[in-house]
């Protein structure tokens, strides 16, 4: 994952991907870095307690569950990027924000292995807020209780830093 056979720059071969973390051309002196994205995720409880989770439309993990969310866009915040992702995948805007932590993860699309900071928050949404999934990005909804460490074992989650972000929030 995550090689060039040619040079971006001047087609040598002789680009080397050194530790994960660059490549470079011997060549002309080409260095593109593999720096970490921003993705941002919104754990959003409602009245009864329980966490709402999409269900994945698309790869990675199609069909496992995951908070509303995605990655940062260049020039955005990761707040923006909060009410932007909540927009646009359940077509409500949250009223709040409130951070609780960020967790690296690891997010492998069409053999690119991407390292990413997500950074999560708790979101308030309107009083009866109607949602509405985003087409081809989420396949439905779930509303989940999760008390404690045996309910989330039993959730399938798409990616490990949404679990380690639950088990921080149900044991604060």
């Amino acid at each position: 994952m995550n090689d060039f056979n040619f040079c971006p720059s001047c087609g040598s071969k002789n680009i080397k991907n050194v530790n994960m973390r660059k490549w470079l051309c011997s060549e002309c002196g080409f260095d593109l870095y593999n720096n970490v994205a921003a993705a941002v995720g919104l754990v959003i409880k409602n009245g009864e307690g329980k966490i709402l989770l999409e269900k994945r439309g698309k790869e990675p993990r199609k069909g496992f569950l995951a908070f509303p969310g995605g990655f940062v866009d260049p020039d955005e915040s990761a707040e923006e990027a909060c009410i932007r992702e909540c927009r646009e995948e359940i077509g409500v805007e949250p009223v709040s924000l409130k951070y609780i932590a960020s967790f690296p993860n690891t997010y492998d699309y069409k053999n690119i292995r991407y390292k990413t900071c997500d950074i999560f928050f708790e979101a308030v949404l309107p009083e009866n807020a109607k949602l509405k999934a985003q087409e081809g990005e989420v396949d439905g909804f779930e509303e989940v209780l999760i008390r404690n460490e045996e309910d989330l074992a039993s959730v399938p989650l798409a990616f490990e830093s949404a679990r380690k972000t639950l088990k921080l929030w149900i044991n604060l």
